[in-house]
């Protein structure tokens, strides 16, 4: 039997890298989502919820996750948005999902980027594992 998914920050020198795992992709993607916004401190504002489609295309699961959290990073500095409910499907390369979230109250710290940095999906004793470096 697997762990849950989840996620974990990791020391590192001047960035930001957080390590995730889960049974499947969406799921390593929602997990890798949810890190991302504990690590910057987003709290959302207790509203109705507002939606957001997606629909990304890439040519390997790291360059897809790269534009998802990218994309996230995108709607949460331009729109003031985050998301706490990932409704996602991926497909070879495709990426669809509909999202749920709120404007943000609150973020401690804002991440720049979401970088390549030895970045690779990999099966692991968790099922599907990745450390994702974030620079800050």
């Amino acid at each position: 039997m697997k762990p849950a998914p989840g996620y974990r920050e990791r020391a590192h020198t001047a960035d930001w890298e957080l390590e995730v795992w889960a049974p499947d992709l969406p799921a390593l993607f929602e997990q890798a989502a949810r890190g991302m916004a504990a690590l910057a401190g987003v709290q959302l504002q207790p509203s109705p919820p507002q939606m957001r489609h997606l629909e990304l295309e890439a040519i390997d699961a790291e360059s897809l996750l790269v534009r998802f959290l990218e994309e996230l990073l995108y709607l949460q500095n331009m729109e003031g948005l985050a998301f706490n409910v990932f409704r996602l499907v991926i497909d070879g390369w495709r990426l669809q999902g509909d999202l749920e979230g709120a404007p943000i109250t609150r973020l401690d710290k804002e991440i720049k980027a979401v970088t390549f940095h030895n970045l690779k999906v990999q099966t692991g004793e968790r099922g599907l594992e990745v450390r994702i470096v974030f620079d800050v």
